[in-house]
């Protein structure tokens, strides 16, 4: 049977720790290396409703893309949402494991997924890392030029998103695209310097909107959860197959917090 520090170790070899972001917190956060696991949950985040998703489902183990915790509890204390979530998994002996940037940027992280999902030949890292295939964002170019709404159209379609917001005409044609999976708006000034015409990413700020109107660079905003959930659910379902002992799924509870009127 697989141990917590095997799956790990898999992970680890997958993202590895040293592509993470300094301020970010990843790899197993929580658990006993030596626990075995029969029964594992992926998930984007760890919230009450995932979290006794992971309980009722009998989870030794869950891979949640975003930490938990995050920053240094002082205490693990029903006092703080945090807390209360770590001691509910705690108690029940499930592990956190937590792959985050690592994820973002590796070889065959979500921004080479999405990269390859929207059809980008070649994609390259936005920001590459020394001695590494991986690097933060991706850049490529489209088969053929492609209408700003169209690219949109696909964007939507492929990460199955209620709607996209947009800057820039709809009948733009974009030949260049980066891509950068999450709340990307900082990676705005590589992709102009790569010459893209637009930016896809999770979210941005008003005033990084505001910035790409102005510097002629498009933005595709299909929403954070979005732009990273459909690599949790791939990453299940490779999950299960490099361990067919493992009983694997992606959290059927969690949604997207933001809805539609």
């Amino acid at each position: 049977m697989v141990t917590v520090g095997e799956l790990s170790q898999y992970l680890d070899s997958l993202f590895p720790p040293d592509l993470a972001e300094s301020w970010d917190n990843v790899g197993l956060l929580a658990g006993d290396a030596s626990q075995p696991v029969s029964r594992l949950m992926a998930c984007l985040t760890l919230t009450p409703a995932s979290v006794r998703e992971a309980v009722e489902g009998r989870a030794e183990f869950v891979v949640a893309h975003h930490p938990l915790p995050f920053r240094p509890l002082l205490r693990l204390t029903g006092d703080s949402l945090p807390g209360r979530l770590l001691w509910e998994l705690a108690r029940h002996g499930i592990a956190i494991y937590s792959p985050h940037t690592s994820f973002d940027s590796a070889e065959r992280g979500i921004n080479q997924r999405l990269a390859e999902g929207l059809g980008l030949q070649t994609p390259c890292p936005l920001v590459p890392q020394e001695q590494s295939e991986g690097g933060s964002g991706r850049w490529g170019s489209l088969p053929e030029h492609t209408l700003l709404e169209e690219l949109a159209g696909i964007a939507r379609r492929l990460l199955h998103a209620a709607c996209v917001q947009v800057v820039g005409e709809s009948d733009r044609l974009i030949s260049h695209v980066a891509v950068a999976c999450g709340s990307g708006g900082d990676f705005l000034a590589a992709a102009r310097e790569h010459g893209c015409q637009c930016l896809v990413t999770g979210e941005a700020s008003f005033h990084t909107c505001l910035e790409a109107e102005a510097e002629g660079v498009a933005l595709i905003l299909p929403g954070h959860y979005a732009s990273e959930r459909f690599a949790v659910e791939q990453l299940a379902e490779e999950l299960q197959s490099a361990f067919p002992g493992l009983d694997v799924w992606a959290s059927r509870e969690e949604r997207d917090p933001l809805w539609l009127l």
